[in-house]
């Protein structure tokens, strides 16, 4: 079985990129985390110890990637 990392470790992959969460910015269990070298902001939905669904962690990644460029 494929396993997906929970919510909380991609929050913290993002917040080591430079990433800030912010603040009021979701509704719920959401929350939306921006920087300055990418645009718009990027989305999480689910709980801190939720596993992120695939594309949410694939849209991670390819923030990351582009503000590490």
């Amino acid at each position: 079985m494929i396993e997906f990392p929970n919510d909380r470790e991609l929050i913290g992959e993002l917040l080591d990129a430079g990433f800030y969460e912010i603040p009021g910015g979701g509704k719920g269990s959401h929350r939306k985390c921006s920087h300055a070298r990418y645009p718009g902001a990027v989305t999480l939905s689910g709980g801190a110890g939720n596993d992120a669904r695939h594309y949410q962690e694939s849209q991670i990644r390819r923030a990351i990637d582009r503000v590490e460029q």
